[in-house]
């Protein structure tokens, strides 16, 4: 497949240049981007001069771990548009976080930027095997949140035929993709799973359904759940990676032909993987916590920006660039019990292997005593009808027995009815945390 498209002139010359050659083009852009923040954004200008470090100081790209991490409190605290360093009137677009957990977080893009996102998203659709005469179903969130829109101007800007459903509406989700026959979803991977048991409940095969290809993202998923996926609807499922801090969706993107993790879009967004404890950045392999700093953003430049996301870099495959496993979980995600660093991931994996289960899943964490208890709630597939007590209790012991053996916590597992677990229309929430209350 990449032969065809290289010799078909339908890769841009950066995917497939030495890596000599992006070096170069990196170099050349961190060095703008680092004086375009230094000029135009008073939180760079005060964080470089504290750290002791000026953009001239940057003659390699190694030379970036001298500077200051950004991280998400920053943006908050320079609420509304603080970080933006142009002038409001070159600003075409603001996208924010919902803010539930404090004030928003603002991003903010020119002209040039949306066309550089739409690009960037037409090229990960490309990547995943999309092409331009593709219809595709848009099941991301529009609004605020970026993943509708980008994945919208991404797939318009490849020549494809675009339904921007958004998210929710579930029965409604299963109409059009019954009536209009779209051959690419991209929606979160949890949500496509509520439309897979809904098209089963309206009695349809979802295995027969006209789809071929899911691009899925916006929160951590596993090999496990691709396998779950791409059984249940017949498609392939791939991996799209980003977040609004940096641009939005398409960041990274896993190419249909490896599926070995997210290709990084490295000459517009340049990684690096650090200790999260220490900051000290890690050689590619080590897993630690990805940090990005943009390379061609006007409004918005992001400078080291600490994503809290687990990975590890890797060589390029399908293309020059280096690759990023999945996500494997979030360093502020993470929950300890009773000493044990636990991602909703790794229960996930367990789930997802056992053939009664699906992968609908919530943790709870509460006190006994003083001692943390974790609960997993989770439901039995439709396939396997209406289970007696002494099947739950068998099927939950099973689990939590796996648990333990893998992930090495114990948990008190509760095999709940199907459809009991609150379906998600976005981002699932994984974990609920009672402690506090309880």
């Amino acid at each position: 497949m990449l032969s065809r498209l290289r010799a078909n002139g339908l890769l841009d010359a950066v995917e497939t240049c030495s890596r000599d050659e992006l070096r170069e083009v990196q170099l050349h852009r961190l060095r703008w981007t680092l004086n375009h923040a230094y000029k135009n954004v008073p939180f760079y200008r005060q964080a470089f001069d504290d750290a002791g470090v000026h953009p001239s100081d940057v003659n390699a790209l190694e030379d970036l771990a001298r500077f200051p991490f950004t991280v998400k409190n920053d943006l908050r605290d320079n609420y509304p548009f603080g970080m933006i360093a142009t002038p409001m009137e070159d600003v075409v677009r603001i996208h924010a976080s919902s803010g539930t957990t404090g004030r928003p977080t603002v991003v903010a893009y020119t002209q040039n930027d949306i066309d550089t996102w739409a690009d960037v998203m037409a090229r990960s659709l490309r990547a995943a095997g999309v092409t331009s005469n593709d219809l595709v179903h848009v099941a991301y969130g529009y609004g605020l949140f970026t993943g509708g829109l980008g994945a919208h101007y991404g797939a318009e800007r490849l020549g494809c035929a675009v339904v921007p459903m958004s998210g929710g509406q579930t029965e409604k989700q299963v109409q059009l993709i019954n009536d209009f026959k779209p051959d690419v979803i991209m929606v979160t991977p949890s949500y496509v799973l509520n439309i897979a048991d809904e098209m089963e409940r309206q009695g349809l095969d979802p295995r027969k359904c006209s789809l071929r290809l899911g691009i899925f993202g916006a929160e951590p998923w596993t090999d496990a759940m691709r396998k779950e996926i791409e059984e249940r609807l017949a498609i392939d499922a791939v991996d799209i990676y980003g977040l609004s801090e940096i641009i939005g969706p398409g960041v990274a993107q896993e190419c249909l032909e490896t599926k070995d993790g997210l290709t990084i879009w490295e000459d517009l967004f340049y990684p690096e993987v650090i200790d999260p404890e220490t900051g000290e950045v890690l050689p590619d392999g080590e897993e630690g916590e990805l940090v990005f700093t943009s390379l061609t953003k006007e409004a918005f430049p992001i400078i080291r920006y600490r994503t809290r996301d687990l990975t590890r870099l890797l060589p390029g495959t399908a293309r020059t660039m280096r690759r990023m496993n999945r996500i494997t979980g979030r360093s502020d995600d993470m929950v300890i019990v009773r000493g044990v660093n636990v991602f909703p991931t790794q229960i996930e994996e367990r789930i997802c292997a056992h053939h009664q289960l699906a992968p609908h899943y919530q943790l709870q964490l509460t006190r006994d005593g003083h001692m943390d208890k974790l609960t997993v709630l989770v439901e039995p597939r439709q396939d396997q009808g209406v289970l007696d007590e002494e099947e739950r209790v068998v099927i939950g012991k099973e689990l939590a027995h796996s648990i333990k053996s893998y992930v090495g916590v114990t948990a008190d597992v509760q095999v709940v009815e199907v459809g009991q677990l609150e379906r998600s229309l976005g981002k699932a929430k994984r974990v609920v945390d009672l402690r506090d209350k309880s």
